[in-house]
This record gives C-alpha cells, structure tokens and sequence, in this order.
C-alpha cells in the first residue's frame, strides 16, 4: 500500500516539474529575428525616424549602428521598433543591430544607407500622380502606451508614430487633443510636432488622465492634426484613439457581502490652460499685446505656490522634501525667438488653486519685428507644490497666429472740388503701399449712400512698396450736403482667409445752380422797347430827305416809359419841310 503511494506522488512531482518548464521556461532568450528596416535610405539634413522589423522584440530593446553607436528607441509591438536618427549623421551603409533586455541580439547587415541629399523616386514609378494631388498626407502609423494597461485613475504617456503618406513637405504640424474619458495633461491638448518629410515617420507623446468615471472596456480620445505644405496651403485630419480599459475590482475574501471599490483617484494637482486670448488680433510683426491666460485645477488637490513661465521654464528647488526655496524659479532657458516679455517679467506668481477652481493670468508680450506669418506654438510652465510639499511641473503648449497685414492709405490724389448734384463728377481716388514688402489685392470698389456710380470697380493687382494705383470713378449726386464715400479694397490673408480694407471719404455737395433766361419786360419803372411798326414808303422817302440835307436819317426807335406817354406820328399828315434862309456874306 505504502509503495502504491510512493509511486502516485513521484508521477505527480515529475508531472508537476515538466509543466513547470513548459509553462515557465528558464534561461530560454528569445528567437530574435530582423526582417528589414524602413524607410532603408535616409538623408542626414534632418532628423529621421525609421522603423525596423522583426520577431520577438520586446519592451526595452535598443537599436544600434554599427559604427555610430545606440539610437533613441521606443517600442510599438513585438514586431516593430521605432529608432530616431539624428541629423548631421556620417553619410555611408550601417549595419541595424538590435540587443533585447535579456541580451540576446541580432543585425541586419547593409539595412540602412544614408546620404547627403534627400531620397528621390525609384525610376520604377513610371506613374506620377497629377498636379492637384501632390500634397502632404499626414496619416498615424502607429500607437502605444508607456504602461501595459490603464485603469480609471491612472496617468500614462500615450506615444503616436505620424506618417507623411504625401509627394510634399508637411510644415507646422500641430496635433489638438479634445477632452472626453481621456484628458490631456502637461500640454493643455496642443503638441507642435514640427515638420516631416515624405515618406518619413515622426514620433510625439501626449501625457493622458484616465477618468475615473469610465467603466467600460474601452476609452478614446479624438486628435485633429492641422498642416501646410511648403507654400502655405492648410490641411486637416481627424483621428480617433481607442485604448482598452482594465476595470479593476476588489473581490470579497469571506462570506459577508462586500461592496464594490472604485478605484481610488490620484490626489495630484493637474493644471490645464482651457482658454487662452489676447488684447489684439490679428498679432502683426512689431505688435505689444497681452496675453490672457485662463487655467484650472482638474486634480483632486490643491496646487500650492503656482508660478506661470511663459515660454518654458523648472524649478531650482534644493529642499529634501521639494520645498521651493527663495530664487528657486527658472525662467530664462525659454523659447523666445518670435514671442518676447515685454513691462514684466516672464515668470509670474499666481497664487494657490483650490480643485475646480479657476485663475486668470496676464503677460505682456511683443511680437518680433522679424517673425514671418505663421502658426507658432508658446511653452508655458507652471512649477507649484502639492499639501505634502511634493514639487511638480506641468509644461503646456498654446499656438498664436501671426499675420502680415498690407498698410495701405487711400485718399484722393488730388483736390476734388465742390460736387454738383444732378451732374457727373469725377473722384481722383489711390491707394498706396507704405508697408515694406509687397502686397496682393483683388478689386477696388467705391461706393456710398445716394447717387449713382459708374466706373467704380477695378482689379488692383501687385503692389510693390512705395507703389500706387489709381482709380478715377463718376459719381452723379442726388442730395446736397456732406456725402460719405466708402472705398473697399479684398485681399487673401496668410492664411487664404478673404479679407477687406475698408476707407470711408467725405465730400461736400452743392445744390445745381439754376440759371435763368432774360427778362424783356420791365419792372418798377424800367422802359419798355416797342416792336417797330412796318415802314411806309413815305417815311422812307422822308429819311431820304432828312439824309440829303445833313439831318438823322436812322430808324427812330420808340420807347415804352412808365411815366410818359406814348408819341405817334402820323405818316399820313403833310410833311411840313423847313426852309432856312440864305446866308448872308460879311
């Protein structure tokens, strides 16, 4: 019986042991396998991010060049490795050497060629796609997390592979979180993620809070990227992220029912900008503008001693327990390039922030004379201490949008003089480039309250600076008085947003002057003329004697007077003729 026994336990101990090491292999490495690496040709003007393939890749894994040296490596899946190779690398062919935790390794040999310029199409690709499709495509590659699972309550780093799928550069690439079961920490849900090139890869991370009211098995968050090419054109792209949720419960060790537990949430202050405006819009090269920040405490404690630093900034602390200590603030490391403090400082004290609660912060700022229209994102830091004196830092980014609006004067380029109503008048009007680039506008209207216009429209065109264009327009009044011409001219912005500038001319109008025909009559005892009667043959015969002996022989004229009568002379009566005498000698 005894040795029944023996014999049932020795089978199930060798039972026991040979499960043991199929389940739980010890000192087995992995088979590590490398498949290929991608993009295999790469230029070292810029930072590249490559991919490489393979079996059996694990968390930890660092990919090497031979030659070179270790490469920034994060892991995306068992078969697939990110690398980022720096810029200004030695051009030539390296062997891709990949060594896991474990120390097993492997290498690729010849994987990766880089060069002086970029990589140019195979001539394979006979097809070239049409103009109107050569543009950046900006896809996501991949995604992974810095932890296994999440939870409600945790706080992870969310890392995203961006793929340029595109014939062109894409600049100014900008990836906007929104707030939902997932929200953004550190960046305020804005991470400039820069420029990449076609065919090339760029990694970012965005640090994430899990909610805690989240019960199902998954959770998501939306990401839109917004991009240019290189001549300025606007794209943008919607994604979703899904991770999967671990909901984690607490079991009941006895027969007494339990109550479920909730996950305890983290008591860390979290600082999030929700808003952000400024005093003046749009923000030009050379314009001073304040800068109003709008924050709020989404942790579930109270932040203590918060300082803001515009631009980007950590703390100096010494203390054992994190405690900031007089001057321990810095500041100065920040990014400065376009926007600059200007009347105070960049670091500011704000106070303490209770959870929900909401502080307003200002900063005065000048934008620099030499920065160009575009999208620019702003670091801003705030370095504060929890109710245990544990120190933290939140970096966040904003983005600000800087335009290059035209200068313009409009005004008439000569004297206009006093309009008429009821007839064409001509307005002289200009407009002037006093900006020191070149502008592009599209039509010039006048126009305004009463009257007619004609010859009012005209496309303007390029303007270099110090350049002109006239515009000479009829305008026909209806009404007397101060008159308000508007004048309008469209132009695109930096943006491709259309755009109005807009001059408002005042006038004067006069009344027409009526002018009236001559009076032939007579008024307050002015003379009359009376129309001739027909001549008779006797007063012809008469003015022909007068005229022979040295008297008036002319038409005589009657006149019409008010207070005098009227003489008529009868050329019927007998002419009386008189006869002077002789003269008589000495």
């Amino acid at each position: 019986m005894k040795s029944n026994i023996s014999i049932s336990i020795n089978i199930f101990l060798l039972t026991s042991i040979v499960i043991g090491f199929l389940l739980f292999p010890i000192g087995v490495k992995a088979a590590l396998v490398l498949s290929g690496v991608t993009p295999s040709v790469i230029s070292n003007d810029q930072i590249n991010t490559i991919t490489i393939s393979g079996t059996d890749l694990i968390v930890g894994a660092v990919v090497s060049l031979d030659g070179f040296g270790p490469l920034t490596t994060s892991y995306s899946t068992s078969l697939t490795l990110m690398a980022t190779v720096p810029a200004g690398i030695p051009i030539g062919a390296y062997s891709v050497t990949v060594t896991n935790p474990d120390l097993s390794t492997t290498s690729l040999a010849n994987a990766l060629t880089v060069i002086l310029d970029s990589p140019t199409a195979t001539p394979s690709q006979t097809v070239e796609p049409p103009n109107n499709y050569e543009r950046p495509v900006v896809v996501v590659d991949t995604y992974s997390l810095d932890q296994d699972t999440i939870s409600p309550g945790n706080s992870f780093i969310l890392f995203i592979t961006l793929y340029n799928a595109g014939q062109q550069y894409a600049t100014n690439v900008v990836a906007t979180f929104s707030s939902g079961d997932l929200m953004p920490r550190e960046t305020g849900g804005v991470v400039a993620v820069g420029e990449i090139a076609p065919s090339n890869h760029r990694e970012f991370s965005q640090p994430l809070y899990l909610n805690t009211n989240v019960w199902g098995s998954v959770a998501s968050i939306n990401m839109v990227l917004t991009y240019t090419n290189e001549t300025g054109t606007s794209y943008s792209e919607t994604f979703t992220i899904t991770l999967p949720v671990y909901q984690v419960y607490s079991a009941a060790v006895t027969a007494t029912p339990t109550p479920t537990q909730s996950p305890t949430p983290s008591n860390k202050p979290q600082l999030v900008i929700t808003g952000y405006t400024t005093d003046i819009a749009p923000l030009q090269p050379g314009t001073q503008f304040n800068l109003t920040i709008i924050t709020q405490n989404m942790g579930n404690s109270t932040a203590k001693n918060v300082t803001m630093i515009v631009g980007g900034g950590s703390s100096m602390s010494g203390g054992d327990a994190g405690t900031q200590q007089p001057g321990g603030i810095s500041g100065a490391g920040g990014e400065f390039t376009n926007f600059a403090p200007i009347g105070a400082s960049n670091v500011q004290s704000i106070g303490d922030f209770s959870p929900g609660s909401n502080v307003t912060a200002y900063q005065p700022l000048i934008v620099n004379v030499n920065t160009t229209p575009g999208a620019y994102p702003l670091k801003i830091s705030f370095v504060y201490i929890d109710d245990h004196n544990h120190e933290f830092v939140d970096n966040q980014v904003i983005t600000l949008l800087v335009y290059r609006v035209p200068i313009l004067e409009i005004n008439f380029y000569q004297d206009v003089s006093t309009l008429y109503t009821g007839q064409p008048n001509t307005l002289p009007l200009q407009v002037v480039n006093l900006g020191r680039n070149s502008v592009v506008l599209g039509n010039m209207h006048v126009n305004g309250s009463n009257g007619q216009f004609s010859n009012n429209v005209i496309l303007v065109g390029t303007l270099d600076p110090g350049g002109y264009f006239t515009l000479d327009a009829t305008y026909i009044p209806d009404l007397p008085g101060s008159t308000d011409l508007i004048v309008t001219i469209d132009y695109t912005n930096d943006f491709n947003q259309a755009e109005v500038i807009s001059e408002t001319l005042t006038v004067e109008v006069m009344e027409q002057t009526i002018i009236e025909p001559p009076n032939n009559g007579s008024q307050n005892g002015s003379t009359n003329i009376i129309p001739q009667a027909p001549e008779t043959f006797l007063h012809k015969v008469w003015r022909f004697i007068l005229g022979l002996i040295g008297l008036d022989s002319g038409i005589i004229s009657q006149s019409l007077n008010n207070n005098q009568p009227i003489e008529t002379v009868s050329p019927e009566q007998p002419i009386i003729v008189p006869i002077q005498p002789p003269l008589k000698g000495p």
